[in-house]
């Protein structure tokens, strides 16, 4: 069963954590470059499309994504994702119409729509129970290395090259993923494995979601609501505190990197102390920090001492409710399960994203409110796991 011993992690998970880190930094470097490059081709009110529209078909790509990797296998799955996100990057520079962009956008959601859905049953087929919250936190710091080192090399890449060096490294980069890949043996059981067909993409109504699994997906769409949020109005905001070129990019650095500490030094919590306690508290400290940038104003300290804040919370968080999922999930439908929670993850960050960028609507005076929107979000799903989780007994 798992490929792990008590002590140690096979180099399996290891190649998947690289294959994860090339993955996130390579459609991460684009974040603070996009709302400008948009703005320049016409688009500036539709800048929640650039979030919402890549989470989009994330999202709807996720029981195909789910089935697939339970059928054909987890690796197939993981390489058509890196190849979208390759095949992407390297065609933004001739995207020059709005409607282009947009178009493109709408595709490259399918990469996460696919690869991070192979990745997480590729992980719980060789990780055991006990060690699967220090295990998802592990896999979080490579892709949250990515998503730290993305944004903060995107602007510089610009500045020192062009946009369109930009766009090819991130090509680049998706193609990096895609060869470790390329070195790794599947994990799906011989006897589950199907050749792939088109028949295999006709889905059933039980396929698209897995009903063990949605309280772990409940709480991830509340609490996700807030990233697709950020994404979509942070660079005007770094922009109207100040924090303009290379500087562009520190909310999203000072946030993964707080990020990536938790995982190292909280990573195996979740094992020790449950699911679900964990998630309160985090849960709490991702409230606390939406408060304060409701009130961030001028104050440059306060918004990046809230990034730090969000940073810790998601630390906590995320591989917490990965883990959790995977606690709830049948091993025959580990795939769908997986697909589930991420269906709510792109639900909640796409809604993030449109709502936000329309509360927004490229006026500074109206951030406040739109953390205050995602804050009321947070606080419904803190009290969900107050008093609405029932105790769940894992899978074994």
């Amino acid at each position: 069963m798992p490929a792990t011993t008590p002590r140690t992690y096979s180099a399996g998970f290891w190649l998947m954590c690289l294959s994860s880190f090339f993955f996130f930094m390579s459609f991460n470097m684009l974040l603070p470059e996009l709302p400008a490059y948009l703005t320049r081709l016409g688009g500036g009110e539709y800048k929640g499309f650039i979030i919402a529209l890549f989470t989009l078909t994330a999202g709807l790509s996720r029981p195909f994504s789910g089935k697939l990797a339970d059928t054909v296998g987890r690796i197939p799955v993981m390489v058509f994702g890196s190849l979208v996100c390759f095949i992407c990057g390297f065609f933004y520079p001739w995207t020059t119409t709005v409607a282009g962009f947009l178009g493109l956008r709408l595709l490259h959601g399918f990469s996460t729509g696919f690869k991070p859905t192979g990745t997480a049953a590729f992980i719980a087929d060789i990780i055991p129970l006990e060690r699967r919250g220090e295990a998802m936190g592990l896999l979080g710091v490579a892709g949250s290395l990515g998503m730290a080192a993305g944004p903060a090399l995107g602007p510089l890449i610009t500045a020192a090259t062009s946009l369109n060096t930009l766009f090819y490294c991130s090509s680049g980069l998706a193609l990096l993923s895609l060869a470790v890949q390329g070195t790794m043996t599947e994990t799906l059981p011989q006897a589950q494995r199907q050749k792939f067909s088109w028949s295999l993409l006709r889905l059933n109504w039980s396929e698209v979601l897995e009903p063990q699994v949605l309280a772990p997906a409940l709480v991830t769409l509340l609490c996700l609501f807030p990233f697709g949020a950020i994404l979509t109005v942070v660079p005007d905001q770094s922009e109207a505190l100040g924090l303009a070129d290379h500087s562009k990019g520190l909310f999203y650095t000072c946030y993964t990197l707080a990020s990536l500490v938790v995982r190292l030094l909280a990573g195996r919590a979740s094992d020790k102390y449950g699911r679900v306690p964990v998630l309160r508290w985090s849960t709490a400290l991702l409230a606390v920090s939406l408060g304060m940038m409701t009130l961030v104003e001028h104050s440059v300290p306060l918004f990046l001492g809230s990034a730090v804040l969000f940073g810790f919370a998601t630390g906590l968080n995320s591989p917490t409710l990965y883990a959790w999922t995977i606690d709830l999930s049948h091993p025959e439908r580990r795939g769908r399960a997986v697909a589930t929670m991420y269906i709510a993850l792109e639900a909640g960050i796409g809604l993030g994203a449109l709502l936000g960028g329309w509360l927004f609507s490229n006026q500074i005076s109206r951030l406040p409110y739109v953390h205050a929107m995602s804050l009321a979000l947070v606080l419904g799903a803190l009290l969900y796991l107050l008093v609405g989780v029932r105790k769940q007994q894992p899978v074994a």
